[in-house]
């Protein structure tokens, strides 16, 4: 069992699973507590892009 819930998220592209470590329990409107683990999730996409990680993953593809 995980200490942190997951998620997986699925599209004709991509399969990708999500381990959720901030506990959102915290914020009591729910429409705040999507908000915010949208910009949480959003913030993690904009550091993987400027990361050398993004380019490694590409480089993946080049053989």
């Amino acid at each position: 069992m995980s200490l942190y819930p997951e998620i997986e998220i699925e599209s004709d592209e991509l399969l990708m699973t999500f381990t959720i470590k901030r506990d959102y329990s915290k914020i009591d409107d729910i429409n705040l507590r999507k908000k915010e683990f949208f910009k949480d999730l959003n913030n993690l996409i904009k550091e993987f892009d400027e990361a050398p990680e993004s380019i490694e993953l590409m480089e993946y593809y080049d053989d």
